[in-house]
């Protein structure tokens, strides 16, 4: 016999409807209001420690790999940075799943206690002999397979959020059924949900437009790291300082568009928005591209940005694997000679790269919780499990990719090819949202039981 815990975690999401019940007359007890509202706090606090530990990681973790491993270089950094997501990929259906037909506790614990694990073998990836990067990339694969907690996550306030547009619209209705606890049942066969398909083009497109914004995002947090110390000349500890005071910063502006965007959703709605935020994305990557003549300082101090070697590409490569780094040396800064864009590629200023990050800063969190709450509205007031574990695993996916596309095509072509696809790769989105922008509507509103 399940224990009254386990019940009230499986009790139906929108309450037995049939006439007689005592959900048919009443709308939802000041103890069950209480109660989702702490939960849902906690969850918000959980993913607030989440992302956290992820900022913190993910400035240092460039830094720390060539540290660590001489041998690892800006290529292989993508494919670390991107095995985050891959794991994350992974897990977030499987998760997402699990929740729909167990306790939600249940993956949250398992997935945290995972979590813990990766992250004390990432802080200790150094200890081993040789082969230290490929540690790392376990170790982050590790992390993020911890990290598809964030389904079950999505799907228990975004249930919170169906509950409460049900709660409004029924409250026009003569007869008010009850609304039971937010952790739904333990099989879906058990409740009767509002009838109706949901749009599964919209579904698809949504997952579409999210997949692009993360991999927008990724791409550019990947590159700031690598980018600065390339441009700038700055020194291992200069990057991660600096880079951390940017992206803190991008976080404090987020926090205000977030709010910014609640009060502007009443007004235009959430497809204006999120077109409006696509645009401002395209703009900060435009603005990034490089232009002028100053072209950045090249990393050995033997070279200049007017003359190039006459040595072999052989030996110079063998010349930069046999230099010491010895950890109280950060060693040469400024752009890599194996570059071969770093001669001709004109610098990105620092005005310019602040003014990009600022605009790509306000685009991205727009663009992220805009597809986000249009996505949840489209799936409407039933079991999301499943549903949101597909687009965390779409965001995954974009996690995967974009560190693996920037890191691959900036080493090979340099910034101004790097930022111009990701210019085109916007463009093509802003279609896309024109295409599908009929369709993206809340499910209430598609099958006629409010207004838009």
């Amino acid at each position: 016999m399940a224990s009254p815990g386990i019940d009230t975690e499986q009790e139906p999401l929108l309450g037995d409807r049939t006439p007689g019940s005592r959900e048919w007359d009443i709308i939802e007890t000041e103890e069950h209001y209480k109660s989702r509202w702490i939960s849902i706090r906690i969850l918000y606090l959980t993913m607030f420690f989440s992302s956290v530990g992820f900022s913190i990681v993910i400035m240092s973790i460039w830094p720390y790999l060539q540290k660590i491993d001489q041998t690892a270089d800006a290529s292989f950094l993508g494919w670390v940075i991107a095995s985050f997501s891959l794991g994350q990929m992974v897990a977030s259906p499987v998760f997402g799943l699990w929740s729909n037909y167990r306790p939600r506790k249940e993956p949250l614990i398992v997935s945290i206690f995972i979590s813990v694990v990766a992250n004390c073998l990432y802080a200790y990836v150094h200890v081993p002999a040789s082969h230290n990067k490929y540690y790392m990339l376990v170790a982050r694969g590790l992390v993020g397979f911890g990290a598809g907690n964030v389904a079950v996550v999505r799907s228990y306030i975004a249930g919170a959020t169906s509950l409460q547009e049900r709660i409004s619209s029924m409250a026009n209705t003569s007869a008010c059924q009850a609304l039971g606890f937010i952790l739904g049942p333990a099989s879906t066969d058990e409740v009767q949900f509002p009838q109706g398909d949901i749009d599964q083009v919209a579904v698809l497109a949504t997952n579409v437009l999210f997949f692009v914004v993360l991999f927008i995002f990724a791409l550019f947090e990947t590159i700031v790291t690598p980018l600065t110390m390339d441009m700038y000349a700055w020194t291992r500890e200069q990057a991660v300082l600096y880079d951390g005071i940017i992206l803190a910063a991008l976080g404090v502006e987020a926090i205000l568009i977030f709010m910014g965007v609640k009060l502007l959703s009443k007004k235009i709605g959430d497809r204006a928005i999120l077109l409006g935020g696509l645009i401002v994305v395209w703009v900060g990557f435009f603005i990034l591209l490089p232009w002028g003549n100053q072209f950045p300082k090249i990393q050995w101090e033997e070279l200049h940005n007017n003359s190039i070697p006459n040595t072999t590409f052989g030996e110079i490569i063998i010349t930069l694997w046999k230099s010491p780094r010895e950890d109280h040396n950060e060693g040469p800064t400024g752009c890599p000679i194996e570059q071969a864009w770093c001669f001709y590629t004109p610098m990105i200023h620092l005005a310019q790269f602040l003014t990009a990050a600022t605009l790509i800063g306000v685009g991205y969190p727009t663009c992220n919780v805009t597809s986000y709450t249009l996505y949840s509205k489209v799936l409407g007031p039933k079991p999301q499990g499943v549903y949101m574990g597909w687009l965390t695993a779409s965001g995954s996916a974009a996690r995967i990719l974009g560190p693996v596309f920037i890191s691959q095509v900036y080493t090979s072509w340099g910034p101004r090819w790097a930022f111009s696809l990701v210019c085109g790769i916007v463009v093509l989105t802003i279609m896309l949202l024109g295409v599908v922008y009929r369709r993206l509507v809340p499910f209430s509103v598609r099958h006629g039981r409010i207004q838009e």
